[in-house]
């Protein structure tokens, strides 16, 4: 591994610091509703309009074409500025949309990416099943040929934004013969298409929260233009997409965190929780963020590899080394942040404080393959050891 800020790379940060430092909105981002998506594709087109959107994407698909280190200087400088998040516009940006530069054939890549970029379609994502969530291979959403069309039968859950989205990376069940990989297609599904139901999930983080939905589709026809590579293939373009969000599209939040616990000890420093004690001098918190530091700093290190090593175009089973440590670090960290908060924690309504953060991060461990299909990954393509079921 090397890795050195050149120059141009510290004269980028300046213009990014800059950049944001100017643009990042004053006003807090909603939490729910049509509110929160206008809000997203607003501070999406506001970073395309100023040439800040698609930084590492292709210049012919509307990208900066700039390298995964400026992309990593982006997402520190966007953490210190403390701006938004992301939120609806995620699997757009970090799931399809490099899918779609990966795989996706060039008439695909004109409808889709430049709408992405300039904030103008929110994507979701329908991979898992009420039956076949950490073994996606099983999936039984089934897709028939008709004509020029797939008419799709089944459904999905754990669909975050499903309610705002425009459009969907789906994928579905084709042909049943050979390996259960071999009969699945990925396909752009348009979510206004007719037999498309979107039935919001409630959740424990916040009684307004429907980050969760269930998504059904009856016979709902999707033209065969929409499939990203072929037919039946679409367990590779899933890996493909799989390995984008278990590497760099979580950069942002790995970076955010760092900052996150930094923010944590200074308020243990002066009193946190209302009890006027500073409890930074408690053995048990100071251990606890000084372990919170250093993991932070290990994850840091584990990015800057990820992004030294970098040199595919897609993303990689490493990505699961990062994806791994990150998820079952931010649950500690969440944890953390509650104790400190003392009984007051109990009192805040569940958008306030850390109490939604932390009971949202209960799903951390599960979404985008739970930790022990991450062991599994881990061990299995990068360490060559047995496959789990073959194992003694």
């Amino acid at each position: 591994m090397r890795y050195e800020i050149t120059p141009a790379e510290r004269a980028f940060r300046s213009e990014v610091r800059d950049w944001l430092h100017a643009k990042t909105p004053k006003e807090p981002r909603p939490l729910h509703g049509p509110e929160m998506r206008a809000f997203d594709l607003a501070w999406q087109t506001a970073q395309f309009e100023d040439g800040w959107a698609g930084i590492t994407w292709p210049a012919a698909c509307g990208g900066r074409e700039l390298s995964l280190t400026e992309q990593l200087i982006w997402h520190e400088e966007y953490a210190r500025a403390d701006a938004p998040t992301v939120g609806c516009c995620f699997v757009g940006l970090n799931h399809a949309g490099p899918t779609l530069i990966a795989r996706g054939s060039p008439d695909q890549q004109l409808e889709h990416l430049p709408r992405i970029l300039r904030g103008e379609a929110v994507w979701c994502q329908g991979f898992s099943e009420p039956g076949s969530g950490s073994d996606l291979a099983s999936l039984q959403t089934r897709a028939e040929v008709d004509g020029d069309h797939l008419v799709v039968t089944g459904s999905k859950i754990w669909t975050s934004y499903a309610q705002f989205a425009d459009y969907q990376e789906l994928l579905v069940r084709t042909t049943r013969d050979g390996r259960k990989q071999d009969g699945i297609t990925w396909v752009i599904c348009d979510m206004k298409s007719p037999g498309v139901t979107v039935r919001p999930i409630l959740t424990m983080a916040d009684p307004e929260d429907y980050h969760f939905c269930q998504v059904f589709y009856d016979e709902v026809r999707i033209p065969l233009a929409n499939v990203v590579g072929d037919l039946g293939a679409g367990w590779g373009v899933a890996n493909a997409t799989l390995g984008f969000e278990r590497g760099s599209a979580f950069m942002a939040e790995q970076i955010q965190h760092a900052r996150l616990v930094e923010r944590l000890i200074d308020e243990a420093r002066s009193g946190a929780g209302g009890s006027g004690r500073a409890l930074l001098d408690e053995d048990d918190f100071t251990a606890r963020l000084a372990t919170a530091r250093a993991e932070m700093a290990a994850m840091r290190a584990m990015t800057y590899v990820t992004v030294s090593n970098a040199g595919r175009a897609e993303g990689g089973s490493e990505g699961s080394l990062t994806r791994l440590f990150y998820s079952e670090a931010h649950q500690r960290i969440m944890r953390l942040a509650y104790d400190l908060q003392g009984p007051l924690g109990l009192e805040l309504p569940a958008g306030d404080g850390w109490s939604r953060s932390y009971l949202r991060s209960f799903a951390a461990t599960i979404a985008a393959g739970s930790s022990d299909i991450q062991r599994n990954i881990i061990g299995e393509r990068i360490l060559g050891l047995p496959r789990a079921g073959n194992r003694r």
